[in-house]
């Protein structure tokens, strides 16, 4: 089975581009290692910057329905210190440029509006290899193959693409987060739900935070922050869910329980979420038939820009190779010379906003940061 243009990952980035494309009449197919759309929940809430997410989404023509997911009041933003003191508190005045969208939506409106046959699922990449002349061959974990004249690798991380293009693997970058949801919790946790607000929401001191968002139908989305040795959280048994929540709520000894709430309230199993990233200037040599988009091109610190930068790298891949039909290396050379310098930027910013969160001066370096956007707004 031959692919003229293969994408490997149905997420954000890889499913912006098979739209883009779409629009302009170009077909691709996109292969996804999980078995439907449903096969795993999708995550909390995401804000899609005027920028970049919102100029990918216009570029898909899939504005309009990404308005419509807009989680009113999503934008506020709330800082305390550990004793839940109110240290910055901005409402949402429908003005900020950046509304919240649950992530599972707008995967949704992308997914349909794609024809059918257009994402395979069910398809995990095994292995692939170099045929020469910008042609790869694709190996599947279910024994099937594909050859393809173009191969984007959209696939995360942890991406089985990369390789044809750079040595460059994720590293642990000394912080992990534990990922933690309080539902109904307007009713049945009532001080944490007032003290997080209507938005997104830092409590922070040196070395460590919990950072949660509002969600609709009165959802607390958290994720634990501790900067901590990677062997730390590895030492943690999260199958012994309370077990796991009491020993990660030690860390916070002497928060107000409201915050620790948060914690040890969880209505679902905590998730442990080491974050890894790739040099921050990381890029590559032209290699003809391959390049890379979203998190398997520039995994960084977690900053709210991974899903918007990874649409904006599929809807610009897709006009390249819009407006250069007939030469799809011309296209990819276009790509990347955006594409390295616009991911650096992004990453040395999201290395910097990680240590105003968790450094020395947290939460007062958070809090200057945010001033300081009032006061330039």
């Amino acid at each position: 089975m031959h692919i003229p243009i293969a994408i490997v990952g149905a997420g954000l980035g890889g499913l912006t581009l098979a739209r883009v494309l779409h629009v302009h009449g170009i077909e691709a197919t996109v292969f996804e290692a999980e078995a439907s759309p449903d096969a795993r929940a999708q995550g909390g809430m995401l804000d899609i910057h005027e920028e970049n997410g919102q100029v990918a989404l216009k570029a898909a023509g899939l504005f309009d329905e990404f308005i419509a997911l807009v989680h009113e009041g999503g934008q506020a933003t709330r800082v305390v210190d550990k004793d839940g003191k109110v240290l910055f508190d901005q409402p949402d005045d429908g003005t900020g440029g950046r509304p919240e969208v649950p992530r599972g939506g707008l995967r949704r409106i992308l997914i349909e509006s794609l024809p059918a046959e257009t994402i395979r699922w069910g398809h995990k990449l095994a292995a692939v290899r170099s045929l020469g002349g910008g042609r790869h061959a694709l190996t599947f974990t279910d024994g099937s193959m594909a050859t393809t004249s173009l191969l984007i690798g959209a696939d995360g991380a942890w991406s089985k693409v990369r390789p044809l293009l750079s040595d460059a693997k994720p590293v642990y970058v000394g912080v992990s987060f534990v990922e933690t949801y309080l539902r109904d919790a307007d009713a049945r946790h009532q001080a944490s739900a007032q003290a997080v607000g209507g938005g997104a929401f830092f409590a922070l001191a040196p070395q460590k935070g919990i950072m949660a968002h509002r969600e609709p139908h009165g959802v607390l989305h958290s994720y634990v922050a501790l900067t901590r040795p990677k062997a730390w959280i590895d030492g943690i048994d999260f199958s012994d869910h309370a077990a796991a929540l009491a020993r990660v709520a030690e860390e916070f000894d002497g928060w107000v329980p409201e915050l620790t709430a948060l914690i040890t309230g969880s209505d679902t199993a905590p998730v442990p979420r080491p974050i890894h990233a790739l040099p921050e200037d990381h890029q590559w040599s032209r290699v003809p038939g391959v390049t890379l988009l979203g998190d398997a091109a520039h995994l960084m610190m977690p900053s709210g820009e991974g899903a918007n930068l990874a649409m904006y790298d599929g809807a610009e891949l897709g006009r390249a190779l819009a407006a250069h039909p007939h030469d799809i290396e011309v296209a990819l050379v276009a790509y990347e010379e955006a594409l390295f310098p616009r991911s650096a930027f992004a990453a040395a910013e999201a290395g910097e906003l990680s240590r105003l969160l968790f450094g020395d001066e947290a939460p007062g370096s958070l809090v200057g940061m945010f001033t300081g956007f009032s006061s330039a707004g």
